[in-house]
C-alpha cells in the first residue's frame, strides 16, 4: 500500500484578517488566501493579534486554556501569552488571536486616539511573533512554508531564522514576506536593539534594528525571508528597489482575480526547489 504523501502545513502570521477589522486589502487577503489554501488540500494554521478592536463577542472568541499561561518575558517583565480562537464557519477555518493585557486592550490598532504611535509598538511587534512561534511550538505543528503579511508581523523571520533556526518544527520551514502599501513615518522605540538582544540575537543582527522605522524593519524581514510577494501594487520605492536587487524568489502583485491559485504555485514551487 503507497503511503498517504503529507498535506503540505502553511502558516500564516497575518496583521489584519476580515471580518475581525475592517475590509482592506491586506485584511481580505487574510480572509480568503487561507481559505483558499485549505481548499487546495493543504492544511493551515492562521494568527492575527487580538486589537481592541475586535468584538469578541459577536465574532465568538473563546479562551484556549491549553494554549494559555506561558509567561513571555520582554525587557525583563513578564506578559501573560493569552490563545483566543474564532471560527469563520462559511470557511471552515479557525483564527487564533495572540492576546495579553498589556498590549492587545487599546481600542486603536497602532495609534492612540490623538493619533500618537503607541511608544510600546516594539514590544507588541516582539509579543506578536514570539506569541506565535510558542503557540505553534504547543500545537507541534512544523510548518513547510510561514507566510507573514504586513509590517506588524516583520520579526518572525528574524526569529524563525536566528532563534529557533535549530528547532526541530522550524529548522525546514520557508519563510515568505509579504510587502504592501503600509508606511508609516513614526519610529520604534530606539530600545527595540537591548529587547531583542535579551532573545540572544547577535549583534552582527541587531545593527538592522537600531533607530528602527518602518523602512528598516521592512529590509530586515526581507533580509531573513527566503521569498517575498509584493501583496499591493505600490510599494515603498526603496523596498521594492532592494526586493529586485536580492536573488531572492519574488512574485509580483496580482489583482484580486486568481491570487489564491498563483500564490500555492508559488508555495509548490518553492518546496519543490528546496527538496531538489
Amino acid at each position: 500500500m503507497i503511503p498517504k504523501a503529507e498535506k503540505i502545513k502553511v502558516l500564516y502570521v497575518m496583521q489584519e484578517i476580515t471580518p475581525y477589522l475592517d475590509e482592506s486589502p491586506l485584511s481580505n487577503i487574510g480572509r480568503y488566501l487561507p481559505q483558499g489554501t485549505q481548499e487546495s488540500g493543504k492544511e493551515i494554521r492562521t494568527f492575527m493579534p487580538k486589537y481592541g478592536q475586535v468584538n469578541e463577542r459577536r465574532n465568538q472568541l473563546h479562551e484556549v486554556i491549553r494554549l494559555s499561561g506561558m509567561n513571555l518575558i520582554i525587557d525583563d517583565a513578564d506578559h501573560p501569552l493569552i490563545i483566543k480562537v474564532a471560527s469563520i464557519q462559511q470557511a471552515r477555518m479557525q483564527v487564533y488571536f495572540i492576546d495579553n493585557e498589556d498590549y492587545f486592550q487599546r481600542k486603536g490598532i497602532f495609534h492612540d486616539k490623538n493619533g500618537q504611535f503607541f511608544e510600546d509598538n516594539d514590544e507588541r511587534l516582539i509579543f506578536y511573533a514570539r506569541g506565535v512561534i510558542e503557540t505553534v511550538r504547543k500545537l507541534g505543528w512544523p510548518p513547510d512554508i510561514i507566510h507573514c503579511h504586513g509590517w506588524f508581523s516583520s520579526l518572525v523571520p528574524l526569529y524563525i531564522k536566528r532563534v529557533f533556526k535549530d528547532n526541530p518544527l522550524f529548522s525546514s520551514s520557508t519563510v515568505i514576506y509579504s510587502l504592501y502599501d503600509d508606511f508609516f513615518e513614526d519610529m520604534l522605540n530606539h530600545t527595540l536593539v537591548k529587547k531583542l538582544k535579551f532573545d540572544k540575537i547577535k549583534e552582527v543582527d541587531l545593527k538592522n534594528y537600531r533607530n528602527p522605522d518602518y523602512i528598516k524593519i521592512s529590509k530586515a524581514a526581507i533580509k531573513y525571508s527566503d521569498a517575498l510577494i509584493f501583496g499591493s501594487e505600490k510599494i515603498n520605492p526603496e523596498l521594492e528597489e532592494l526586493v529586485r536587487n536580492t536573488e531572492k524568489p519574488l512574485l509580483e502583485f496580482l489583482g484580486d482575480d486568481n491570487y489564491i491559485t498563483v500564490y500555492n504555485d508559488f508555495y509548490e514551487k518553492l518546496l519543490k526547489h528546496k527538496r531538489n
